[in-house]
This record gives structure tokens, C-alpha cells and sequence, in this order.
């Protein structure tokens, strides 16, 4: 695929950026469209990953069929199997009728399986079998189906670390990546930063009628060295909010507004690298369940209740003659062991044992609060936190069987 070819495929599909990785990976998917490879899509969220499905789609020759992407993780569980596989009328409450599953009315065609690592373990089997023979059966039915569907999938989380965990199958884990394209993140994208900024702030200039917003070198250092955790959609929001703020209405030629970097930085969220992964591979990020702020509350918690334990316990070992507890990892400084005190005056453990921190008490309260802001809606409340719309129902059903 020559320059003006990859150039014409940006156009198309409204793709900015000259980087070797994001070039590698639209190549790839054009190289690998006329096959029925099953195909794994990985990048952090916001990188752009629903852009390759399409192209793959569009340079197959199932491109004249249906083309139906389904985000896994919007889907409740209880009726996940339902909505891919379809069922019958009475299959469960609610069942009115008969419905075709996704497979079903993708036949012929492409289906892009979003956030594929948030599949329930049985909907994981019920995948592989269609994936390997094209069988299926309806929920409620015991008549097997057949279907003839190129199945891509994408993921933000770590699959690798999902398997070893046991929340994801390994033999679908290997059948749905045959071909694995890697979307990078847009920290390792620098020079493609200020390009994008320039093009959502034009856009957004152009559609209400005010001047797009540029900015000096400074500026654009700044604007580059930024680690954008929440990627291209992070970036689109920062370029139109410092639009709509900075920008004026246009007045003839006067079409642009050159901001510095004082002015910029007060739209770049603060950083703290020491807190957060540098990207939901990791296993403790892995499933990217709440915004910045409420991650930053949750470690620093956490950190603080470790570090009080650790104290105590030397504090209790020294008392009692002990062997004095290791040092923790993270930085810590332990005070000096307590001298001897007369026996009345020594703390027992469990009068010094400092309250509990439950982390997940802490996401149930601000999957509430989420909630009470939004009205109770559930949609808007889990794109706030960052995480699936079935993660709140499941946390709203347990709550309930509490009661």
C-alpha cells in the first residue's frame, strides 16, 4: 500500500495522523481483509480501534453484507446470550416472541464484538462453538443453527491477564486472535498530537461559527509532552472546550486565535504517574472501572491503610519481642520501634487495628453517586465512570438481593 493509497484510506474514514504504528495497523487491516481470519483488535480506550472493523469490512468481499457492531459490554449479562444468539418465544420472562441474534442477522457479513473481554464465561463458550463450526442454538431451543459471520473483535483490557485469572477462556482467547492489530495510544503518537488538536478545533470552529484556536511552540510542546490517559476522545474534548472558551466570532480575515502554553495548561488535567497504570494492561487496571479523580481517592486509600497496617504490626512485633516485619515496597519509612512501657499502658492489636477500607464499598458509592447526578439513568452514569453499563446493573442486583 503506497503513501497516496494510505492517504486516500485516512480521508475516507476521517483519520489523522502519520504515525509508523497507526500506519502499520490500517495496512494490516486492509492487507488482511480478503480473508475470513477472525481478528483481535487491542488499544487502550479512545484510540480509535472501531475505525479497523469498518475497513476490514469495507475491503472484504463481504463488504455488500451486513456490518453490525455490538458493544459486549453495554449488553446486561442476564441477556447477552439472547441478544447475540437470538431465542425463542417464552424462552424467558419477557420473551414475547421469537428474535434473531446478531450472528443471525449478520449472516453473510461482519460482526465487531467491542470490549469482547467482558463476555460472561458461558456466552465465552457459546462463542467458540460459533466460531469454530458456525453453530449455534437459540436461547430456549434446542435446534442448532448455522451462520456464515467474519467475527472481529477489539479489547481495552489485558486478555493475557484475563486468561491467567481465569475470566477469560485461553482456547478463545487463541481463536479470536489469529490476527492481532495493535492501535497505539496517543502518547506514543506525539508528533500526530497538535494535528489532531488543529483538526477538532477547526471542525468545531467551522460548525459554530467562531475562530479555530492555534497555539505556539510552547503551547505545543506542552500539548505533546501531555500523557492523554483517555487518548484521541480526551484530546477532541480538551480541543473543543479550549474552542469554545478562547475562541471569538470570526471578523473577515481574522480566522484563528494563537494561544501559550499559561493559557493551555489550564485545560490539562493535573498527573500523577506515581498513582495510576500508564495503561489498562495492567492487571490492576484492568478493567478501567472509574474516572481519574475517583481512582486517585481509591489508591491513595488503600496506600495509606497499608502503610498504617505495616506500622502497627511492627509496632505490635516489637512490643511482643518479635522479628521485626519487612519493610513495604512503596516508599515507606517505618518510625523507630516503640520503647518499653509499663503493661498497662501497651495497646492491644485490636484496640489499635485501624478501620477497614473496602474498595469495593468505595465503587458501590460512587456508582450511586453516578447514578443520583444522572437521574438514575444507568447509560450515562457508566460512560461518566468509564465502565460498562452491565457492571451497574450486576452492582444494582446485588444490592438488591442485600435488601
Amino acid at each position: 500500500m503506497d503513501a497516496q493509497e494510505l492517504q486516500i484510506l485516512k480521508n475516507r474514514y476521517d483519520i489523522i495522523g502519520n504515525d509508523p504504528a497507526l500506519n502499520r495497523a490500517l495496512e494490516t487491516a486492509v492487507a488482511i481483509a480478503p480473508t475470513d481470519l477472525t481478528v483481535l483488535i487491542e488499544g487502550e480506550s479512545g484510540t480509535g480501534k472501531e475505525n479497523i472493523p469498518k475497513i476490514i469490512h469495507q475491503y472484504s468481499r463481504r463488504k455488500n453484507g451486513k456490518y453490525l457492531a455490538v458493544n459486549c459490554g453495554a449488553i446486561p449479562e442476564g441477556t447477552i446470550n439472547a441478544e447475540l444468539f437470538g431465542h425463542e418465544k417464552g424462552a424467558f420472562t419477557g420473551a414475547v416472541g421469537e428474535r434473531k441474534g446478531y450472528f443471525e442477522e449478520a449472516n453473510g457479513g461482519t460482526l465487531f464484538l467491542d470490549e469482547i473481554g467482558e463476555l460472561p464465561k458461558e456466552t465465552q463458550a457459546m462463542l467458540l462453538r460459533v466460531l469454530q463450526n458456525g453453530e449455534y442454538m437459540k436461547v430456549g431451543s434446542s435446534k442448532v443453527e448455522k451462520t456464515d459471520v467474519r467475527v472481529i473483535c477489539a479489547t481495552n483490557v489485558n486478555l493475557q491477564y484475563a486468561v491467567a485469572t481465569g475470566k477469560f477462556r485461553q482456547d478463545l482467547y487463541y481463536r479470536i486472535n489469529s490476527i492481532e492489530i495493535k492501535m497505539p495510544p496517543l502518547r506514543e503518537r506525539k508528533s500526530d498530537i497538535y494535528l489532531l488538536f488543529r483538526k477538532f478545533s477547526s471542525d468545531f470552529a467551522q460548525k459554530f461559527g467562531c475562530c479555530r484556536v492555534t497555539l505556539d511552540l510552547e503551547a505545543i510542546s506542552r500539548l505533546s509532552a501531555y500523557r492523554w490517559p483517555g487518548n484521541i476522545r480526551q484530546l477532541k474534548n480538551v480541543a473543543e472546550t479550549i474552542t469554545a472558551i478562547e475562541s471569538k466570532p470570526m471578523r473577515g480575515s481574522d480566522d484563528r486565535v494563537e494561544l501559550g502554553a499559561d493559557v493551555l495548561s489550564r485545560y490539562l488535567p493535573d498527573e500523577q504517574d506515581s498513582l495510576l497504570p500508564a495503561t489498562p494492561a495492567a492487571p490492576a487496571g484492568a478493567s478501567a472501572p472509574f474516572g481519574d479523580a475517583d481512582k486517585q481517592m481509591i489508591i491513595k486509600a488503600l496506600l495509606d491503610l497499608k502503610q498504617e497496617v505495616d506500622t502497627l504490626k511492627r509496632t505490635v512485633s516489637s512490643l511482643e519481642g518479635g522479628t521485626a516485619v519487612p519493610e513495604p515496597h512503596h516508599g515507606y519509612i517505618a518510625p523507630p520501634p516503640v520503647a518499653d512501657e509499663p503493661e498497662e499502658q501497651m495497646p492491644s492489636f485490636e484496640e489499635a487495628e485501624p478501620q477497614e477500607i473496602s474498595m469495593r464499598q468505595m465503587g458501590d458509592d460512587l456508582i450511586e453517586r453516578a447514578l443520583a447526578r444522572h437521574g438514575g439513568k444507568v447509560k450515562p452514569a457508566a460512560k461518566e465512570l468509564g465502565i460498562s453499563e452491565r457492571t451497574i446493573y450486576r452492582k444494582l442486583a446485588e444490592k438488591k438481593k442485600k435488601q
